[in-house]
């Protein structure tokens, strides 16, 4: 009898575990969330506990030294140039990047036929590798030699052969990075345009074509006040991106004549340090915390400026 009152009991049991919103969230995310501890969380607190010893050729250190790496790597000029580097790359993709997706959502979003296709052109680079991108533009596009894609245009239109990658004035080599990076992203903020654009209200525009407004009244009044979220969104993102730059300029200046002045951002720059001939992952692990709080900052100061941070109801 006791047998027989147990085994609803322990179907009911089961079935609730199974309808269990909780479980379901731990099953689809718990994956994720074990990577992320294991490959991000663990090697970043790895990292800066490394960065308070003397860790040489080694990742399990015995001496404590404190904040000395920290002072040595504020005081490298080689350290504060590769900072410099960052915020000059940010300063000129960034808004690049935000004019060139947003114009690019608008002409796609006009498109009355093969959107789909305009679509998927702008957004394939995306998954084109940062490495074979950089590759491709150094060998065949802007080689260091008077070759190549961009030299054969300008011989087309009357002009000289220019040695891109040269590390001479005027630097040319800032022109490929850039145009590498903008080649890579534009489609993936595009979309993200997209889909805000595909949700502004089709009544606001019928309201306005009623009043007459012109085209860039439209977009001025209408169009990008509509977008506001998304463009936070999009400048965070490409801001946070362009500080975490590594594989165009390794892969780019990685033939040049050394790297010039502006043209080793801190990544490439800690990458010698913690990888190469030192191996010294001390002052290594205190460039990238240092690195970190620089990132955030500017996130943080970037949102305050766009209003990111405001109160819901605020004016």
């Amino acid at each position: 009898m006791a047998l027989r009152s147990a085994r609803p009991a322990g179907a009911r049991a089961r079935g609730a575990l199974r309808d269990s919103p909780h479980l379901w969230f731990w099953l689809m995310a718990g994956p994720f969330l074990a990577g992320l501890a294991v490959f991000v969380v663990v090697p970043i607190g790895w990292s800066v506990w490394l960065s308070l010893f003397d860790a040489h050729n080694t990742v399990t250190p015995t001496r404590f030294v404190g904040l000395d790496n920290y002072r040595d790597m504020l005081g490298d000029p080689a350290f504060r140039a590769s900072l410099l580097t960052f915020v000059v790359f940010a300063a000129v993709v960034v808004p690049l990047t935000f004019a060139g997706s947003l114009a690019l959502a608008v002409l796609v979003h006009g498109v009355r036929r093969f959107q789909p296709f305009f679509r998927s052109v702008f957004f394939l680079p995306l998954a084109c590798s940062y490495v074979a991108a950089s590759l491709i533009w150094r060998g065949a596009i802007f080689p260091g030699v008077p070759t190549g894609v961009a030299n054969s245009a300008l011989r087309a239109v009357g002009g000289e052969p220019v040695a891109w990658l040269s590390v001479v004035d005027p630097p040319w080599y800032w022109l490929v990075l850039v145009t590498l990076r903008l080649w890579l992203q534009l489609g993936f903020y595009m979309i993200l345009f997209l889909a805000a654009l595909q949700r502004v209200p089709r009544q606001l525009y019928e309201a306005a074509a009623l009043d007459g407004a012109s085209s860039w009244t439209v977009f001025a009044r209408i169009t990008f006040p509509q977008l506001r979220a998304v463009s936070v969104a999009v400048l965070l993102l490409a801001t946070v991106n362009a500080f975490q730059a590594f594989d165009e300029f390794y892969g780019v200046m990685a033939t040049a004549q050394g790297y010039p002045p502006y043209a080793r951002p801190p990544l490439v720059y800690l990458y010698y340090v913690a990888v190469g001939n030192g191996q010294d992952f001390g002052h290594g692990g205190a460039g990238g915390a240092v690195l970190t709080v620089l990132i955030g900052l500017v996130a943080l100061a970037q949102a305050r400026f766009t209003g990111l941070f405001r109160r819901r109801g605020a004016r």
